[in-house]
């Protein structure tokens, strides 16, 4: 619309619509309510522009919206309709504003006229999301629905990503207005100046032992090519936050490890030796710190560089000798050209580092078990696509992808950081649908499907081909573990009967097979892949293989001592 052309009268739904569309969103995930309905109609007349994708539950869509913010870097679009729905939805609010992924969340609401009232499905939103959202709202005026979009694209986007959660009063989107379309929004992104980058450099080359930490998100590709370069030049080691591991290529010679669930135990000798720790993007939390023990708080031993988008991130827990806000993208373009001068010096500290890496990361002999995933994904890991995506649920079994399998752009690993069950169905279904030609690999325990592995069914609607490798060990295997450390034998609540899961999967339109042995899992894997539809392995794995590293008899016999 021109600035001069007449003002076209439209709803308030339809007045929606057309920003979503503006700002360039091109995909939003749902389960219809009557409470939007206005917002859906408007959407039937844009369908050749804008995909809706309609999720079998609210937390699946609120996966699937938040897997898309990750993948793009723009806001993944979830509508839900009041009370019931957005309660559902909530997890997928708490894991972006967690991960810092940018994600808007509309949520139909009661009409105006009845607030206050406890009217059917009332909810105060601003109320329940504002602690786990960036800013929760609620628009009841039309004409200013322009207004509230553009802010709501440039808070989830600006500074530390994370989610909007916005209420739409059901008559509000009724009501027909005459009123301007805002502009496309642009992110603000704090930068690096001259001096800041000279402090950086003069910083990093008086170290002896530099260790770069990366993390967080808002990693773009350039990005990841320029930090690996600056990387690579200096021989700098370079590890990475929990599931962030693509940020850098595993195989490159100054990749380290990642800082998780799955953290060799080299790598945290390797914090506690370096002299100076570089973290870019990263927040210093639980993972990366190993709950707050290999960093002395607030003024750790070991010299401190953090570089984070928001200002507010740094200093919250250690106090950095250097801290500047800077986006990651704008923290790499400042770095990706320096040569510190420093790389002969640094060489040998580098190798070992990614030796231990490699180390850590070769195949297991597997001769114990009946079937072994280490083995097993080691043994199709090279074969996998560059651009392979992954998708990882909560549990001990994903330690056998961040381990065993190689990340790095342009793959990617996927995988909420907050400890979600029931994420890496819908986070898959939702990569396979925006990258149907790329392969996706959902990682799931058998707790975790049964929370959400009916998304099957809207991979199969849709025609994605997600391959769900699905590990049914019949326990909640983390909590078991640490049931097992903390209390050894003394099981409660974490045994699980298990159904069929072959059949389940069968019936959501899914190719479906099951493995119980090593050598087995490969031809799986080939025919999952050549079925051209969502596919399902069920991985009939040993309860006592509790993780990658341990078992359920050294934990008890540990405890005892």
């Amino acid at each position: 619309m021109t600035q001069n052309a007449p003002l076209k009268r439209r709803t308030g739904g339809q007045v929606l619509v057309d920003q979503l569309l503006i700002h360039g969103a091109d995909t939003a995930y749902c389960v219809p309510g009557e409470s939007y309905l206005e917002v859906l109609d408007a959407l039937h007349d844009v369908q050749d522009r804008f995909t809706l994708i309609n999720a079998r539950h609210e937390a699946g869509a609120a996966n699937m919206a938040e897997t898309y913010g990750k993948l793009h870097g723009t806001p993944g679009i979830c509508m839900v309709t009041r009370g019931p729905g957005a309660c559902h939805a909530a997890i997928g609010v708490h894991i972006a504003q967690q991960d810092s992924t940018p994600m808007i969340l509309l949520v139909g609401q009661i009409a105006r006229d009845t607030t206050d009232r406890e009217a059917f499905q009332e909810v105060d939103y601003r109320a329940m999301f504002g602690p786990i959202a960036k800013w929760a709202t609620q628009i009841d005026d039309a004409s200013r629905v322009p207004e509230y979009m553009a802010r709501a694209f440039r808070v989830a986007t600006s500074g530390r990503p994370g989610p909007v959660v916005i209420a739409l009063p059901e008559d509000m989107l009724t009501d027909i207005v005459e009123v301007a379309d805002a502009r496309p929004y642009s992110a603000t992104q704090a930068q690096l100046s001259t001096a800041n980058v000279d402090a950086l450099k003069d910083e990093i080359a008086q170290a002896k032992r530099p260790l770069m930490l990366l993390g967080g998100s808002g990693w773009t590709e350039d990005a990841a090519v320029a930090i690996t370069r600056f990387a690579e030049t200096n021989n700098i080691p370079v590890a990475t936050s929990f599931r962030r591991q693509d940020i850098v290529h595993n195989l490159t010679p100054v990749f380290a490890g990642d800082f998780g669930t799955s953290t060799a135990p080299t790598l945290f000798a390797h914090q506690k030796e370096a002299d100076l720790l570089i973290v870019i993007g990263a927040r210093l939390g639980e993972m990366t710190t190993k709950t707050y023990t290999t960093l002395q708080s607030p003024n750790p031993d070991t010299r401190l560089v953090h570089l984070h988008p928001d200002a507010d991130e740094i200093g919250r827990v250690y106090s950095p000798d250097l801290g500047f806000a800077a986006s990651p993208a704008a923290a790499a373009s400042a770095f990706g050209e320096l040569d510190l001068g420093r790389a002969d010096d640094w060489q040998e500290w580098c190798a070992k580092l990614h030796g231990d890496y490699l180390t850590d990361t070769d195949s297991p002999n597997g001769a114990e078990w009946e079937l072994d995933m280490g083995v097993a994904l080691c043994q199709i890991r090279d074969s996998l696509p560059q651009d392979t995506i992954v998708t990882l649920d909560a549990g001990n079994h994903t330690g056998w992808a961040q381990r065993y399998l190689r990340f790095g752009r342009p793959g990617r690993i996927i995988g909420s950081t907050c400890g979600a069950m029931g994420y890496s169905v819908p986070a898959g279904v939702s990569a396979a649908l925006a990258h149907k030609d790329q392969l996706v690999l959902s990682f799931v325990g058998d707790g975790g499907f049964m929370m959400s592995g009916q998304e099957l069914a809207t991979a199969a609607q849709y025609g994605a081909t997600p391959i769900v490798l699905l590990f049914n060990n019949g326990i909640y295997g983390t909590i078991r573990m640490h049931q097992e450390r903390d209390h050894p034998e003394r099981i409660s609540g974490t045994t699980l009967i298990n159904q069929d899961f072959c059949k389940m999967a069968e019936g959501y339109g899914a190719h479906a097979e099951r493995v119980t042995k090593t050598a087995d899992f490969a031809a799986a894997f080939d025919r999952a892949r050549a079925s051209g539809r969502p596919a399902l392995i069920e991985l009939v794995t040993n309860p006592e293989q509790i993780s990658t590293r341990t078992t359920i008899t050294k934990l008890r016999d540990a405890a005892k001592k």
